[in-house]
């Protein structure tokens, strides 16, 4: 069994040409505000940012990069407490798409 304390803190990787830095999101305070995750999502060139630790889902679109938490769906917070997660989608030219859906 694999336990969150087993688990990298981070990961970083190429989607269709687009650098993504992945991380739990609790080492920068995500729970104040996406500014510490962002700074250093753009310090490492990312085009996309991907964290959770809140259980709410959130969406934020910028010129230069992309912040998306999926939510929870088994232990969501936000308002009403429907679970959540996101579908991206990546078409022929390595553009990307992302849609919250709730359950």
């Amino acid at each position: 069994m694999i336990f969150f304390s087993d688990l990298p803190r981070e990961e970083e990787f190429f989607i269709g040409g687009s650098h993504v830095f992945i991380t739990h999101g609790h080492y920068y305070y995500v729970g104040m505000s996406e500014e510490r995750l962002k700074a250093e999502a753009r310090g490492r060139g990312a085009d996309i940012v991907m964290y959770g630790h809140t259980h709410r889902p959130a969406l934020t679109v910028e010129d230069d990069l992309v912040t998306l938490n999926p939510g929870s769906v088994a232990y969501p917070r936000q308002e009403g407490r429907k679970g959540s997660y996101i579908v991206m989608r990546m078409d022929d030219k390595g553009n990307a798409d992302f849609e919250i859906k709730f359950v």
